[in-house]
């Protein structure tokens, strides 16, 4: 409570009404919260809830022994919310552009996207950034770390996923107390999902889980490809957006390149088993590009830092801070010339996709 306190003392001055329904948020999730035993324990708990919680628990204590990730009280509670997500995030970038809308706090530093403990307040958000002229996207959240500031509860919002997917999430978050980079969310994103990767490879291994694992694997790698049509689509988009041709030309390429983004997103889902529209739901643009990379983007480099490792998460962590102790043009040299070492050759662009539109004088 003292921490909420001196939370809005210090910060409502830096932005009213943000900060104010930011630190409601955070308290709302802090005073809820009972420890992950009394739960488990209680006699209203279901058994599919308290075997959940027993998982948690000994996720949590794994990721401690065998993992290197904080002993401390993060995810030894459990809040019940009571609503889909915790926290809605915006996201926003120019029409012409992949360069995400960076907003700035106290704690956090700057980061890509504005968080919203309410709906309502993210879409009001939304409008007003797009009426602005932004491309604007808008994503749900079932998990976020304060970053070790505060002792971060599970939230019932996690548990929309399955064992795995919900074990992942815990190592990912618990990441971020780890390595931190103010401003550098790509790099943020990207080493908490090296983390988890790792992880529930070791804890599945643990458990002799290996068809588990192997389905995760699927996963991940359907991501991977889906993150390479994506990454291609950029490719194509950015001398586009940075020619001088007429913006009501580039906006006919623009909407041509994310209608062949979507359709080709949605064919490799159907091929996958998956429904289309888990990925395709709302408008494609330069925000959704930015949100769905945000935790891949420099994935494949610090994949080749933790083999450099031989895969000794000690090593790779050290690693990972030496990175973070750079500036931010020194350490995007340092991860783009590790993901050189990656054998990989992008899907190929569309053809028509590269035609300049005739343009009449």
């Amino acid at each position: 409570m003292a921490r909420i306190l001196f939370l809005i003392i210090f910060i409502a001055p830096l932005g009213g009404c943000y900060y104010l329904q930011a630190a409601a948020g955070q308290w709302e999730v802090i005073r809820k919260r009972e420890p992950l035993s009394d739960v488990i324990n209680a006699s209203d708990t279901s058994p599919e809830l308290a075997q959940r919680l027993r998982i948690v628990v000994a996720a949590r204590d794994f990721s401690i022994e065998q993992l290197g990730l904080p002993d401390n009280k993060s995810y030894r509670s459990y809040t019940e919310l009571e609503r889909d997500f915790v926290v809605w995030n915006v996201f926003a970038a120019e029409k012409f552009s992949l360069q995400a809308k960076q907003w700035c706090f106290p704690v956090a530093g700057c980061v890509s996207y504005r968080g919203y403990f309410k709906k309502e307040s993210a879409v009001r958000e939304s409008e007003r950034l797009a009426d602005k002229g932004f491309d604007v996207a808008i994503g749900g959240v079932a998990a976020y770390s304060t970053l070790g500031k505060f002792s971060d509860p599970l939230l019932s919002t996690m548990l929309r996923w399955d064992d795995v997917r919900l074990v992942a999430v815990l190592f990912h978050e618990l990441a971020h107390q780890v390595v931190y980079v103010k401003g550098d969310s790509g790099f943020n994103e990207s080493f908490a999902t090296a983390v988890e990767e790792y992880g529930v490879k070791r804890w599945l291994e643990s458990r002799g889980q290996g068809d588990d694992y192997i389905a995760y694997q699927k996963s991940r790698a359907l991501q991977q490809r889906l993150m390479a049509l994506v990454a291609t689509a950029r490719d194509t988009l950015r001398p586009i957006y940075a020619s001088n041709i007429e913006e009501k030309y580039k906006e006919i390429l623009k909407r041509k390149r994310l209608e062949y983004l979507a359709r080709d997103i949605g064919a490799e889902l159907e091929r996958s088993g998956r429904d289309p529209t888990s990925w395709l739901s709302g408008e494609l643009n330069n925000a959704r590009l930015i949100s769905m990379t945000l935790y891949e983007g420099r994935l494949p480099a610090f994949r080749v830092l933790l083999r450099n490792c031989s895969m000794d998460v000690q090593c790779f962590y050290a690693e990972a801070k030496e990175l973070a102790g750079l500036g931010k043009q020194e350490r995007d040299r340092h991860l783009d010339a590790l993901a050189k070492h990656i054998n990989v050759q992008p899907p190929v662009a569309p053809p028509v996709l590269i035609e300049r539109p005739a343009i009449h004088h």
